[in-house]
């Protein structure tokens, strides 16, 4: 198994409101809370998190991603910066522009993005797992 890994939204939310994950979603990330793996969140997911905390569409917010990422010190946030935003248009086949800015941490770092989104599963530039 990879010792690295990017999450989507989804992932992040399902985990933090412990809501149902595969078997698979879920050994990934007790070995990555055993700090025996690492994971990316995109900045990208901080921001859809955000919204959809004010929007009332799920109940987890910002502050628990945050002391998510201050419990486990395998587990960063990924910056979005000038260079990541030109490497996402390298993703010509996920139409939604914050799907691309999250594949594209996966992809410019070649690691597994857990994800059960099907435009970015099928995606022939990243790899994914769900």
């Amino acid at each position: 198994m990879n010792n690295s890994y990017v999450a989507d939204t989804m992932a992040v939310v399902l985990r933090l409101e412990n809501r149902k994950l595969s078997s698979k979603v879920n050994s990934i990330l007790e070995s990555i809370e055993l700090g025996e793996a690492s994971l990316f969140i995109p900045a990208m997911v901080l921001a859809e998190i955000g919204y959809l905390s004010e929007k009332k569409k799920i109940d987890t917010n910002l502050q628990e991603v945050e002391h998510y990422c201050r419990k486990y010190s395998t587990v960063s946030i990924e910056p979005i910066t000038e260079i990541s935003i030109h490497s996402s248009f390298q993703i010509d086949d996920i139409p939604e522009l914050h799907d691309r800015i999250i594949a594209e941490v996966a992809f410019t770092k070649d690691l597994i993005l857990i994800t059960n989104d099907p435009v970015i599963i099928d995606s022939k530039f990243v790899s994914t797992i769900w």
